[in-house]
């Protein structure tokens, strides 16, 4: 999976910001789990099928940014 909005609608999203290619830039900053989540930077949010859809919907509704998690590679 190289980006969250193609996660597999079967399981779990994991979002990890020390995976994420995005972490420590602008993008991460505007981030919907920041936005949504007041989180501690070295935790990990876990995002179940249903909620993954919800954000799905409100991104798309314009209420929250989009998902910027992009899983980093190597």
């Amino acid at each position: 999976m190289s980006h969250a909005d193609n996660a597999d609608d079967d399981g779990p999203l994991r979002i990890d910001c020390d995976e994420c290619a995005m972490q420590h830039t602008d993008v991460c900053d505007d981030c919907v789990v920041t936005f949504i989540c007041s989180r501690r930077a070295d935790e990990a949010v876990v995002v179940d099928v249903a909620e993954v859809r919800a954000l799905r919907l409100l991104s798309g509704a314009g209420l929250v940014p989009r998902l910027r998690h992009v899983r980093r590679t190597g």
